[in-house]
């Protein structure tokens, strides 16, 4: 995967700069008509880094066919008509064509589904079009468009300014460098690696706002540039990651089985070609070949399962690790709170009611032009006099350094600078306090008096901001160097309370295996407060500081132990949820501010809201349209019925099928002629996988879905090692029968075993289904039907036309008393085998901390 070294752009082609600068106009006051904004659209081509064309039928069933499983079938397929075997090649390459032509159609419904629900949280901008500001979709952007933009935005397209009022951008995307830089109209040098008077699609807004003209949409932007060099693909999950070990696992395993064959058949002296034929015979009935299929209509299935929860999956794979996390962390604002502030207070420093401070709070929050926060909608919805009057000429937006914002304001004649923010930043900018005598020096009593009136506000669960002002000379002009020798006012204190069921909620995700932990930049008296009232353990809090003093070690075992952490700044979360992951976690995250979209991409599962600002929603994985824990919740649960559905196919498909290749393996070295012919080891496995084609409709255990569930390819070698000998038991019991009771010949021979091996195999879905008595765990109607169906398939076939070119013939009618004693033994056996070995299994698959 590319590193941020890699993805620093080129200088600017001077040409390129000044052709743009000439041809792309300002728009004017009105902005493009909506004609112009569509020819161009029609020109240009919508506003996408990747325009993602709709592939051919004949390309997507390629796709489907590209993995290793399928790669077997499609080699064995060529060499069994290389060979003449015509019937056999078809076999396969009908398996290979149902297993891609299915998960064609899945995907390709589950992909259609997947991009209306993406309209619904699609990102946008606010563009002005026919002489009006819009909230369009970004992708209709064009060169000309004149956009609006604010502390939360991510820049839509590349754009040269021509307004900015201490505009911020975050541009890690295209320089690597972290910290804002500074962008001012008009500014920026020719051949500069960015200008400093232009923004850059893929960059964010920290802090500020701004107009500019867009020069450069989609491919052509400096960030669609850099995608099409690199052409850089996601990291793998690890659902994927575990898909590709399996097939590996399979490969390895196939390879081992055809050597064997090769060698007995050279001692026996058998001929050639049927010793090669019988071996790739073996080769595709240990393959699951549709475990991609399976894999795509079970996490399809959850997606569109999920939807209707209101959780939007923006990755199918993502599925997977939602299910398998066992460790979500997220601010309390909107999680814990039903992120609806209400003022609860106004008072001085000395805590008594003033009037003063709401006036001032309310011109703060009024006039101020850039990212509203909900404590300025609780500002402004109080009770308070009337605003009218006053006028904004000019303001110090708010950045998270400073963490405040400063206002100049005017009215009749006289101007005056309103600072609001975090109290002890405030406060640090304050030499001079309010009290009911007046102004008074602000020495290090009365700031001491005037924390203390914040700290008793805090600890009872208020979110307080200060209010500080002093007045501005006419000509005094209004920059980061005005917030000085403020007069502090007093405090304005908030009150979100704790959602009705939130903790209820964080109960059963604690009862489901996933710890809750509050990552929060509020007051860390505030955030224990909260955390206490919904049933989080805020006993030991972790801050800011805490966390920088820690080594990455230390901060992992810390962090495992605590579930409270204040004042942390995005880096510092990133530092957690590392240290977490190192401990062996699953982490998710949930946030949907401007300094959360590093947290969402450090995190297994990145989790946004609809609401949020662009930067994390574009970051996640998930998007929630609800930001509700019992939202998210209802989503765990749905990755963990995907999770379950795929271990089953596996669990089932692994030890039947080496069960029966065990036997066959086996017994070639025995009989004198083989157990099975290859034609009928194809049609035996091919119907044997169409019977598990439902397995996605069916409802999982509870037990499974109580715990965070975890891929490994060692459980189900374990279990593929135990239980396949069980059914290798009853294979050599039905050789014994039809050899000595029934003195079968050849062909009767491989009659009854066809019919017993998929019948056993096939039932036994019942019980590798459910983790518990499968009397009371029903499975759904599809899978009971094609399961009996199969089976039934397979006992009338020897009767029908087929019989003679697939080499079978009639059984006699006590064969089918045998077979009926032998499955339900059989089934009876593997569920006491079964109940026995899944403690150990599922301890094995249970997350838990990695060694330190």
């Amino acid at each position: 995967m590319p590193t941020s070294r890699d993805l620093r752009v080129a200088p600017c082609d001077a040409r390129w700069t000044s052709v743009d600068q000439r041809s792309i106009a300002d728009p004017g006051a009105a902005g493009l008509s909506a004609a112009q904004a569509e020819e161009l659209l029609a020109r240009e081509g919508p506003n996408e880094v990747a325009v993602h064309t709709r592939a051919s039928v004949l390309r997507q069933l390629v796709s489907s066919a590209s993995n290793p499983l399928l790669g077997i079938l499609l080699v064995c397929a060529v060499a069994s008509a290389i060979l003449g075997q015509r019937v056999n090649a078809t076999i396969v390459v009908s398996m290979v064509l149902l297993s891609a032509g299915i998960d064609f159609v899945q995907s390709f419904r589950s992909a259609r589904a997947v991009e209306r629900l993406r309209a619904q949280v699609a990102p946008t901008a606010t563009v002005l079009r026919d002489g009006r500001w819009l909230e369009l979709p970004r992708r209709v952007l064009v060169p000309g468009d004149r956009i609006r933009l604010s502390a939360g935005d991510m820049v839509p397209a590349d754009a040269r300014l021509v307004s900015a009022r201490t505009v911020h951008v975050v541009e890690a995307a295209l320089t690597g460098e972290s910290l804002p830089v500074e962008k001012e109209v008009g500014a920026g040098a020719e051949g500069a690696t960015v200008s400093a008077g232009h923004v850059y699609a893929g960059t964010s807004i920290a802090s500020g706002s701004a107009e500019a003209v867009v020069e450069r949409t989609g491919s052509h932007t400096q960030l669609g540039m850099i995608a099409a060099r690199l052409a850089e693909h996601p990291p793998q999950t690890a659902f994927e990651h575990g898909i590709r070990d399996f097939g590996l696992f399979i490969t390895r395993t196939v390879l081992f089985l055809v050597l064997f064959i090769g060698v007995v058949s050279v001692a026996l002296h058998r001929p050639p070609l049927e010793s090669l034929l019988f071996a790739v015979a073996l080769a595709v009935g240990l393959t699951p070949e549709f475990l991609p299929m399976i894999s795509t209509v079970t996490l399809a299935t959850g997606a569109m399962r999920m939807a209707r929860s209101k959780v939007i999956v923006k990755h199918l794979p993502s599925i997977q690790n939602l299910g398998s996390m066992d460790v979500l962390c997220s601010d309390k604002t909107g999680t814990l709170t039903r992120a609806q502030m209400v003022l609860e207070r106004s008072v001085d420093g000395a805590g008594e009611t003033s009037p003063a401070v709401l006036r001032l709070a309310r011109v703060n929050s009024a006039l101020q032009t850039g990212l509203r926060s909900p404590l300025d909608d609780a500002i402004l919805a109080a009770p308070g006099e009337a605003l009218d009057g006053w006028r904004r000429q000019d303001e110090v937006p708010f950045d998270f350094e400073r963490r405040r914002l400063s206002v100049a304001a005017e009215r009749d004649g006289g101007r005056v600078l309103v600072c609001k923010g975090a109290p002890e930043s405030v406060l640090a900018a304050c030499s001079a306090w309010e009290t009911a005598a007046g102004a008074q020096p602000l020495d290090a009593d009365a700031r001491a008096r005037c924390l203390r009136t914040d700290h008793a506000l805090a600890v009872q669960g208020l979110r307080v901001l200060a209010v500080a002002s002093r007045p501005l000379g006419e000509d005094e002009s209004c920059d980061l160097g005005s917030e000085r020798d403020l007069s502090f006012v007093g405090f304005v204190a908030f009150l979100d309370p704790p959602l009705a069921d939130v903790a209820a909620t964080v109960a059963g995700l604690r009862r489901d295996g996933v710890t809750v932990k509050i990552l929060s930049g509020d007051d860390p008296r505030v955030v224990r407060h909260v955390c206490e009232a919904v049933g989080i353990d805020g006993g030991e809090v972790l801050t800011g500081d805490d966390v920088d003093r820690l080594t990455d070690p230390a901060l992992g075992q810390v962090a495992e132990r605590t579930s409270v952490f204040a004042r942390v700044a995005p880096q510092q979360k990133n530092r957690i949820l590392q240290a977490l992951r190192r401990r062996g976690h699953v982490v998710g995250f949930l946030g949907d501010g401007i300094n959360d979209a590093p947290s969402l991409h450090a995190a297994d599962v990145g989790i946004s809201v609809a609401t949020a600002v662009d930067v994390a929603r574009d970051a996640a994985d998930i998007v929630l349209l609800e930001r509700s824990l019992g939202v998210l919740h209802a989503g765990i649960v749905e990755g963990r019925k995907s999770f379950g559905n795929v271990m089953k196919y596996l669990l089932m498909g692994t030890s039947s099928n080496f069960g029966n290749m065990l036997s066959m393996a086996v017994a070639s070295v025995f009989l004198p002629f083989l157990p099975m012919l290859p034609t009928q080891i194809l049609l035996n496995n091919f119907l044997y996988d169409l019977a598990q084609v439902t397995i996605p409709t069916d409802a999982v255990d509870p037990s499974a879905l109580a715990r965070p569930q975890r891929w490994d390819i060692g459980a189900v070698r374990r279990f593929m090692l135990v239980v396949g000998p069980v059914s290798s038991l009853y294979d050599f019991l039905t050789f014994f029968i039809l050899l000595r009771v029934f003195h079968a010949p050849e062909r009767l021979f491989h009659t009854g075993w066809f019919v017993e091996s998929l019948a056993t195999q096939v039932l036994v879905v019942f019980v590798i289904r459910t983790a518990g008595n499968p009397l009371r765990s029903r499975p759904s109607l599809l899978l009971a039907t094609t399961a009996i169906a199969v089976v039934v398939v397979a006992a009338v076939l020897p009767w029908t036309r087929a019989a003679e070119p697939l080499g079978f013939e009639p059984l006699p009618a006590p064969f089918f008393l045998f077979l009926a004693v032998a499955t339900a033994t059989y089934l009876l056996l593997v569920q006491w085998v079964k109940a026995r070995m899944l403690p150990r299994f599922t301890a094995r698959r249970r997350p838990g901390p990695a060694p330190a």
